[in-house]
């Protein structure tokens, strides 16, 4: 008799596509990948309500959950409408204090709104902005895989980034982070799982290693 698989649901980072797991590896006797493709938001949604959409399109039971960056964020408020196996956030945050200086200084004095929509859509500032100063051969690279580049969902991750006031993490949650990340510095992080010199695309570079790190927190 075969056994049931669980489905697990991954979550993109900001702007960032259903490539970026394409390396991710799981048995797929046990296991069936599902990726929660961005939806554009509506004007002024707010957060739990978006989350409540990309929640609305998750069918199969008791499912394990895996958000990357801004997608851990989401996938975080995803959690009140969920019954999870497993919550797992990868390069990301579980709670504000979490957040970079930069950040929450951008969302407290709202000067997120001064940053032009314009200079954001540009494919270098972006891969700038969501994973971090790389060389220029390396943002060729990461580049690819930024195309998600709607003028009013960038405004709106941007900001629901910089002013996500989540205080206590979600119980359980299950935290992977490598620590030459640059986006979210792990000396702000606590309660993690640490990839030695995992930066923030380590999706995409080390996704053989997140695979069986991956596979460890499924059975734990």
């Amino acid at each position: 008799m075969e056994s049931k698989k669980t489905t697990v649901y991954f979550i993109p980072g900001m702007a960032a596509g259903p490539e970026i797991f394409d390396h991710i590896q799981l048995p797929e006797d046990q296991y069936t990948i599902e990726i929660l493709e961005w939806m554009i938001p509506k004007k002024e949604e707010s957060l739990k309500d978006y989350a409540q959409r990309m929640a609305n399109r998750v069918t199969a039971p008791n499912p394990i959950l895996v958000g990357v960056s801004f997608g851990g964020i989401v996938a975080q408020e995803m959690d009140a409408f969920l019954d999870l196996k497993k919550l797992i956030i990868i390069s990301s945050v579980k709670v504000r204090k979490e957040l970079p200086k930069r950040m929450k200084v951008a969302g407290s004095t709202k000067l997120y709104k001064l940053i032009p929509t314009g200079l954001v859509l540009s494919a270098e500032d972006l891969t700038k902005f969501s994973v971090g100063p790389r060389t220029k051969k390396k943002l060729k690279l990461y580049q690819k895989y930024l195309h998600v580049r709607d003028e009013q969902y960038l405004d709106w991750s941007i900001e629901k980034i910089v002013t996500w006031d989540r205080q206590e993490a979600v119980p359980g949650i299950v935290h992977i982070q490598g620590d030459k990340d640059p986006v979210f510095p792990i000396k702000y992080i606590k309660d993690c799982l640490v990839i030695p010199n995992g930066t923030h695309i380590m999706i995409l570079n080390r996704a053989s290693e997140i695979s069986k790190l991956l596979l460890q927190v499924f059975k734990e």
